[in-house]
């Protein structure tokens, strides 16, 4: 009787997770397959790919458009990982000491990460624009305005801090989980033992919070890798191809230039160069923690 229930369970639970795997094969490992096999061929939506080897490969590596949305994704890694990580770590630390309306500005910060990014991309263009308030407060005040879209290195600022002001309640929220998750007794016993509050951060709080440090820091690296909606809504890639991105590039080439094959290529080294940075980021970053 045992066995056959145990045997009616294990059906029951492959049966649920034969769900999940049709619906990976369908819509995940399908388009990956097909993904790798049109990187190493030559295909333009019509007729059957031919195969072409490495071609594509060597295109790419030699194209100084590839180098360029390089050099543009690690500009916006500069600006973009140090400004929400300090921000975010500020907000989880401002949530951790807030005792009333605590839900309230969380999900207030939460606001900004559901919102659509055709629309705050609109509201920020705004914004930053020639004659916008920002530049008309600066203006008036101190005489001056800022080209925040027409110099380049300011437009991949402008659009690091729009995607650090949609993205950082999120982060902000997983490291005041990793906060919470910091036994109370260790700052009470560093509290009897005369630890100031700056001590207490280097020595307790920042290295138990490493789980939930890594998980921002991998979320931004991916992030990077896959920004497409600020850049090409406001800038388009430009000035001088600055704010080029990798899933720009990809969607350009794709279906503007009407060459897939190449984009496939594209899309399968941005995934390689993303899982290295991440590979990178845990190798650095990573450190096992106890918190019992």
């Amino acid at each position: 009787m045992a066995s056959k229930l145990r045997k009616r369970e294990n059906y029951l639970g492959w049966g649920f997770f034969s769900i999940y795997l049709i619906y990976t094969a369908i819509f995940w490992g399908y388009p990956f397959v097909w993904l790798v096999i049109l990187s190493f061929s030559k295909w333009n939506f019509f007729g059957s790919p031919r195969p072409v080897g490495f071609k594509n490969f060597i295109r790419l590596f030699s194209d100084p458009i590839f180098w360029r949305i390089f050099l543009n994704t690690v500009n916006f890694m500069v600006y973009f990982i140090p400004m929400v990580l300090i921000l975010s770590m500020l907000f989880a630390l401002a949530l951790y000491r807030v005792n009333i309306f605590r839900t309230f500005f969380a999900l207030s910060f939460l606001v900004a990460n559901v919102s659509s990014g055709v629309a705050y991309s609109i509201l920020f263009s705004n914004l930053f624009s020639e004659s916008g308030p920002i530049n008309s407060f600066l203006y008036k005040n101190f005489g001056i305005t800022v080209p925040w879209f027409s110099d380049p290195q300011l437009a991949l600022l402008s659009i690091a801090i729009m995607v650090t002001w949609k993205f950082v309640g999120y982060y902000g929220l997983i490291l005041f989980a990793g906060l919470n998750a910091i036994p109370k007794s260790l700052y009470e016993a560093a509290e009897l033992d005369g630890a100031t509050n700056w001590q207490k951060f280097w020595k307790i709080t920042f290295p138990l919070i490493n789980p939930a440090l890594t998980t921002v820091l991998v979320f931004a690296v991916n992030l990077t890798f896959g920004i497409f909606t600020e850049p090409y809504m406001i800038t388009g890639g430009g000035p001088m191809r600055r704010t080029l991105t990798f899933m720009m590039h990809i969607y350009t080439t794709a279906f503007q230039r009407m060459d897939p094959s190449y984009a496939a290529s594209l899309a399968v080294v941005t995934g390689l160069l993303s899982y290295g940075c991440v590979l990178l980021v845990r190798f650095l970053v990573e450190r096992e923690v106890s918190l019992v």
